[in-house]
Formats: structure tokens, C-alpha cells, sequence
């Protein structure tokens, strides 16, 4: 079964309930990597490589894979919900119609653009099937199915809601997996994050006046990067067991990332840019998993290869693979595959975007209400 025809079923078969209060979005466009993929990368049909195409994925709400790489729901599908919009469609969807919004995340996302990498003799290392700026020019390419002239056009933009990333963890992920000592990564930070303030400048351009640039999550807290970059005892969180440096590496990131938002505000008075927080809800679930109804134990994958590796992670047996398995129940997991978070994850970080205190400021503040 072609996963193109499964988005489409499921985009006819899930809408988004009401919101508690109305809300005045027009629509939602979304843009990213993995985390927020809805089915782009799999519009055409699913390649043989893509284990997250198959099941156990999505099998919590929707039943069956739909390109989503969680066992259900991503923070944009509880977003649109929660605003009582449709789920987003997937930009690269057959016969789908997009004046509600469209989702143009597709997995292995970068924020640079492929000639950054092969400057630097990492093109063998990173794989993008479209960078944000790539994803923007499909949105832009999309404009004559939204609306009928530049003036409908930046009218409509500017009563929707854009939520541009996260982006950055492919970036960092080529250098890091092409064995790059760690200060080298870091190098790049500056020019992520001016990849993504251009990118934000972009759709500004565009008439976007209300935008959401999340950050990334805790990289060291993750089974994939835990299983595969083991440091020496005393380089781990001492109650979170996870990776500090890798941590670290995220929270350079992020502090980078508000300061360019402080920046693109005082530039562009009259837009509303809100920095949706990854990192803090992740450490949370670590940390404090009771609190939201997650097992307390090690980082440790849900869906993986039983008995191998303390994370349940590995790489030969990736969840959707042969010999990998999901456990009995995801919603007491925050993550799914190592790599990725399950539904109940995302349900809780969508829920402090939309109200507090995971987003600065709330999607949904008091301006926003009534």
C-alpha cells in the first residue's frame, strides 16, 4: 500500500476538534525535519530503504503508517487541532487541497543547503531531501492552489500561523556521524542559526506576521546518539544519564537560536515571532517522567530490538526492521524509536507551545484568546 494514499484517507478521516475557544488562524504551514513530518517523504510511495513507513508506526491513533515517524501524532497535528483546523496536508499530496494550510517538513530536513556540506567534504554524511530554504521555494511554488493574487495572498499569511522547525539536529548529525571532533560542530551553529533567521525573513516577506521557531531537543538524551557516541563515566547527566556535551551542543543551539529571534523582533516590530521550547519538555520527561505518566528508567527507546543495547536501540534492528519490536504500551514512553518521541510526547510539548510554559511566549496568550 502507497503511504501517498494513506495520508490522503487519513487526511479525510481526521479533522481537529474544536478548540475550547475560537481561534482566528486561517491556516497553518509547517516546515521541518522528522519531527514534524506528516508524509511528505513518502508521497510518491514508500521507498524499500524507510523502515519508519512501516509498521508499528502509527499504529496509536491512525493504525497504520502514514509517514509520520511516531507511533501516532507530531506536535503540528495537535496544534492544528487544537486551533480546530484539519490535520495538514503533506505539501507533496496527490489531489489534496491546501486553503487551510499545507505541512512542507519532510525528514532528513537540514537548514543549509547541500552546497554547505560538500565545501566542507560532508555530503557523504547528511542526507536532505530538502533543506528549509528548499521547503520554502515548494511553498512558494504552491501559492497558486492557496490563493489568487499577491494581495489574497500576504492577506491570508497574515492570518495564518507559520511554525518554521525545528531545525538544526541533521546539520549537527552530519558532522557528528562523519566522526568531526565536537568543537567542529559547534562551528556551525552560527551559520544554522543565520539559516533560520533568513528563513524567517523569508516568510515575513511573504506577509507572515505570526511565527513559531522551535528549538531542538536534548541531542544527549537520545537512545540513537546515547547508543552511539558512548562517553567515559563522569560525562553523563548524574540523574539523567544523559550525554552533557551532546546536551550542551542543543542548549548553544537554542541560546543562539532566541538571540537571532530577539533580533528579528526589534527588526519587524508589527510580527509576533514565538521560540517553542523541545529541550525543556524532553529533559522533563527524563527527569520527572511520573509527572506525565512516563515510566521512570534510563533513556530508552519504546519501539527497538528487545535485548540489545541498554537503550534499545540499535541500529541493525531499527524500529520498523526485522527483529525490532514495540513496547506494550507508548504513551508511558516519551521515546518512540530512539530517534523520535511518541504521540503522548508531542501531546504534552504541543500543549506548553499552545498555552505555556514550554513556548515565549504562548502560542495562545491572552492576546490570542476570545
Amino acid at each position: 500500500m502507497r503511504c501517498r494514499l494513506l495520508v490522503c484517507l487519513v487526511l479525510l478521516a481526521h479533522a481537529g476538534p474544536p478548540a475550547a475557544v475560537a481561534r482566528d488562524y486561517a491556516a497553518v504551514f509547517n516546515f521541518g525535519d522528522s519531527l514534524t513530518d506528516t508524509g511528505n517523504l513518502c508521497a510518491d510511495g514508500i521507498p524499500d530503504y524507510l523502515a519508519t513507513a512501516r509498521p508499528p508506526y502509527g499504529a496509536t491513533y491512525f493504525g497504520y503508517p502514514t509517514g509520520r515517524v511516531s507511533d501516532g501524532r507530531v506536535v503540528v497535528d495537535f496544534i492544528a487541532q487544537e486551533l480546530g483546523l484539519p490535520l495538514l496536508p503533506p505539501s507533496k499530496a496527490k489531489n489534496a487541497t491546501f486553503h487551510r494550510g499545507a505541512n512542507f517538513a519532510i525528514t532528513g530536513a537540514t537548514s543549509l543547503d547541500m552546497p554547505f556540506f560538500e565545501a566542507r567534504g560532508l555530503e557523504h554524511a547528511v542526507w536532505s531531501s530538502g533543506s528549509l530554504h528548499t521547503q520554502i521555494k515548494w511553498f512558494q511554488d504552491l501559492k497558486p492552489k492557496i490563493c489568487s493574487s499577491p494581495q489574497e495572498c500576504r492577506d491570508f499569511f497574515r492570518r495564518s500561523l507559520f511554525i518554521v522547525g525545528a531545525f538544526g539536529g541533521n546539520d549537527y548529525g552530519s558532522t557528528l556521524f562523519a566522526s568531526r571532533p565536537l568543537p567542529e560542530v559547534h562551528t556551525l551553529v552560527p551559520d544554522v542559526v543565520d539559516s533560520i533567521g533568513r528563513g524567517v525573513e523569508r516568510l515575513i516577506a511573504e506577509g507572515a506576521a505570526e511565527l513559531v521557531v522551535p528549538g531542538l531537543p536534548p541531542t544527549g538524551c537520545f537512545p540513537l546518539y546515547l547508543s552511539m557516541f558512548p562517553r567515559p563515566p563522569g560525562m553523563y547527566g548524574a540523574r539523567s544519564g544523559c550525554i552533557r556535551d551532546l546536551n550542551t551542543l542543543s542548549w548553544v543551539h537554542n541560546a543562539a537560536l532566541q538571540r537571532r529571534i530577539a533580533q528579528l523582533r526589534d527588526e519587524h516590530p508589527g510580527v509576533r515571532i514565538v521560540y517553542a521550547d523541545y529541550y525543556t519538555p524532553a529533559i522533563q520527561f527524563v527527569l520527572h517522567a511520573e509527572r506525565y505518566g512516563f515510566l521512570k528508567q534510563t533513556p530508552r527507546a519504546c519501539c527497538g530490538a528487545p535485548g540489545v543495547g541498554a537503550y534499545n536501540f540499535n541500529l541493525t534492528a531499527k524500529c520498523g526492521d526485522p527483529g525490532a519490536y514495540a513496547c506494550d504500551d507508548p504513551s508511558n514512553h516519551w521515546s518512540w524509536d530512539g530517534i523520535h518521541l511518541t504521540e503522548a510526547s508531542y501531546g504534552h510539548i504541543a500543549k506548553g507551545w499552545l498555552y505555556g510554559p514550554f513556548a515565549d511566549p504562548p502560542i495562545l496568550d491572552n492576546k490570542h484568546l476570545g
